[in-house]
């Protein structure tokens, strides 16, 4: 009971704080509160796997910090409010979730006018977004809050908050409704469906990035520095394997391959997840590569380089990338966003607040 009270204490403390900086609400946006509800995972909930030490680990690889873009950058850019991070568009209602800062809040913007129509807010900080299915919910983890969102497009509607363990960094949503979450500093991965928690698998040391394939859920351990691969009907793991330098994103494409950023190595890695985890394909990616997008529509993938200002564009048709577009972009491009409709990329940039928004078929 001291927790929930601390925690509803947190909640409404964030919803109070506001930017100077950042230009009011359109008081007419509808807004949506923070859930009054909470659920943790039962104590019947088996657990499996112990946490590895973390001794002699290298710490977790970390995007670089870039100096201010000199040249010119395309497209259009929208101010959205302070360290936007985090970034998912469903073009099925046409909406792009972005997550900021002081308040923390979950952005709604129309994806073909870049206007902000809708503001959640947030009860913390949030670094990762997905969508759990095409026409939402957006699946929140609120690391602060050590809690999972879902927001619900296009009304902004927030589901119950769900505890779900130390700092969720991020959580994927399989084919058959089955989430999992990346519960960064415990350690911890939990995995459930709807409000029903299953399992709670232990034997990550930090766990980040996870996307979902097929009947597999890939997850990046920023500390072990390598992929594991969870069934998602057997919620059993199938296996894991090194993962480069510093791995710390990781999305799926069509053809059922995993695709991990190596940020410390500089390089973009292939995997196939079955029928154990294994590399089959890489490429070399100067500059700290850090946030990465799939396009299905056009078998694209766009990563930032966190370090140097720039997306990159590689054509998926094959194991190993292929460059095929180079695009400056704002200061410090940590996140992307691709509309699988336009081809259109939206690239949050955390020092400026901003997002940039660049029709690529132009």
């Amino acid at each position: 009971m001291r927790r929930l009270a601390a925690l509803v204490a947190a909640m409404f403390l964030v919803g109070g704080c506001a930017n100077a900086n950042e230009p009011p609400a359109d008081p007419g946006a509808p807004q949506t509160a923070p859930p009054e509800q909470f659920m943790s995972i039962p104590s019947n909930v088996p657990t499996v796997g112990n946490r590895p030490p973390a001794e002699g680990l290298p710490p977790p690889a970390e995007p670089l910090s870039a100096t201010p873009q000199t040249g010119p950058t395309p497209g259009r850019i929208v101010t959205v409010g302070a360290a936007p991070e985090g970034v998912v568009v469903d073009a099925a209602t046409r909406l792009v979730a972005v997550a900021k800062r002081d308040p923390n809040e979950l952005l709604l913007l129309n994806a073909d006018t870049g206007q902000i129509v809708n503001r959640v807010p947030l009860p913390g900080v949030v670094r990762h977004l997905q969508l759990a299915n095409r026409g939402g919910p957006v699946l929140v983890p609120v690391e602060s809050a050590n809690s999972l969102l879902r927001v619900e497009l296009p009304s902004g509607r927030t589901l119950p908050q769900l505890l779900t363990g130390t700092a969720p960094h991020d959580a994927a949503q399989a084919a058959n409704g089955t989430v999992f979450v990346a519960n960064e500093h415990g350690g911890t991965v939990t995995v459930l469906r709807g409000q029903e928690f299953l399992r709670v698998f232990a034997d990550s040391v930090q766990p980040a990035g996870l996307a979902s394939v097929g009947s597999s859920m890939g997850l990046i351990d920023v500390r072990k520095n390598d992929l594991t691969v969870y069934d998602v009907e057997s919620l059993n793991i199938v296996g894991s394997t090194p993962a480069g330098d510093g791995p710390t994103h990781l999305v799926a494409d069509k053809h059922g391959r995993l695709i991990a950023t190596d940020t410390r190595g500089n390089m973009v890695r292939v995997f196939e997840p079955l029928p154990t985890p294994h590399q089959v394909g890489a490429v070399a990616q100067p500059g700290g590569p850090y946030g990465i997008a799939y396009d299905p529509t056009r078998d694209l993938l766009w990563v930032a380089s966190s370090g140097t200002n720039e997306v990159v564009g590689y054509d998926m048709s094959q194991p190993t990338p292929r460059q095929v577009r180079r695009l400056p972009t704002v200061q410090n491009p940590y996140t992307i966003g691709v509309d699988a409709t336009t081809g259109r990329l939206f690239i949050a940039g955390a020092t400026g607040g901003v997002v940039q928004i660049v029709d690529t078929q132009t």
